[in-house]
């Protein structure tokens, strides 16, 4: 398989699990560049990971050595950066979500169809163990038909992180809690059980934050095949818990906790996969391993390398996009 050159647009605090997944995936891929407007990133960025840095964007997407460019930038600068990426002839993963309106997220999925390049977005909840491993047994059919499904996103951020200049504003974020923070498990959600319809929701911004958007969510939803379901999410449960996806079957019942699976079966058996570790939930927000990103780096690299759509492509992350700002709409906050 080739090796694919990589240049990362944005050096803040998310590059960290992608660093990290890069270098474990050192035979498939190289680091050609970190590209930031901020020179103390770039110093940062060049002692952690020896990488060269810059701040002529032109420039390093202009480099024939780069293949991939990953965006990471905050989500109202998506469209332009992978838009001269796409012209440049390189293949772009960016940072959830698409960009901070629907909008411009769908314009992006069009400029990247355009382009013929690959478009990847980073969900990489769908990568953790237990969410393949329950993606796989929902296809075998050892559920049964879905009678019902929730999912509940119980975290926490504290004030000190709203009051950092843009974060949970529109101009700047497109949205709170469903676009930045449960959008990892909303996408998951709806892949497994095919969410469709948005019955009706409530969106509020609690006491506990001051900020333009909303910070608690609920939920009622319908899936495709008619059955219930529901969802609450939160970044104002001190101190944080990990997420939970529960889904009732006619066969087994499975819960998600986090990365750990348990699935449940009416004959009496029972499915167990363990994931230790923290989910990112609280006050820390890197505070998770980077396995799921780095595998869904290596799915990205074998859309790449095999012609094809990545799991997470842009028409994925549209649909998910597309199921938030129903919600919203439903809530009084379209």
């Amino acid at each position: 398989m080739p090796k694919f050159g990589v240049a990362i647009i944005g050096l803040g605090s998310a590059v960290q699990p992608h660093a990290r997944s890069l270098a474990d995936l050192a035979d498939r891929v190289s680091l050609r560049w970190g590209y930031s407007r901020t020179e103390a990133r770039r110093t940062a960025f060049a002692r952690d990971y020896g990488a060269p840095v810059s701040g002529d964007l032109d420039a390093v997407l202009a480099d024939p050595t780069v293949q991939i460019v990953l965006v990471l930038t905050p989500a109202n600068a998506h469209l332009e950066i992978a838009e001269q990426a796409f012209a440049a002839g390189k293949h772009v993963l960016v940072e959830k979500p698409l960009d901070a309106t629907l909008a411009r997220a769908e314009r992006l999925v069009a400029a990247g169809r355009r382009a013929g390049r690959r478009l990847g977005v980073v969900l990489q909840h769908r990568f953790r163990p237990g969410s393949l491993a329950l993606k796989a047994r929902i296809a075998e059919g050892a559920l049964g038909t879905i009678e019902a499904a929730s999912l509940a996103v119980p975290w926490w951020r504290p004030q000190s992180y709203y009051d950092v200049e843009g974060r949970g504003t529109l101009e700047r974020d497109g949205g709170g809690v469903l676009l930045t923070q449960a959008i990892h498990s909303l996408d998951l959600f709806r892949s497994l059980v095919d969410v469709t319809e948005v019955v009706a929701a409530q969106v509020v911004t609690t006491a506990l934050h001051r900020m333009e958007t909303e910070d608690c969510v609920g939920g009622l939803l319908r899936l495709a095949n008619g059955a219930p379901a529901s969802m609450t999410a939160t970044t104002a449960f001190m101190p944080g818990a990990p997420e939970r996806i529960e889904i009732i079957g006619t066969k087994a019942s499975a819960q998600l906790h986090g990365g750990s699976l348990r699935i449940a079966a009416l004959d009496g058996t029972e499915e167990r996969l363990d994931a230790e570790g923290p989910t990112g939930a609280g006050a820390n927000t890197m505070d998770f391993p980077h396995d799921a990103h780095r595998e869904l780096w290596r799915d990205f690299l074998d859309a790449v390398d095999g012609g094809r759509d990545p799991t997470v492509s842009g028409d994925e992350a549209l649909a998910t996009q597309r199921l938030i700002g129903a919600i919203l709409k439903a809530g009084g906050r379209g």
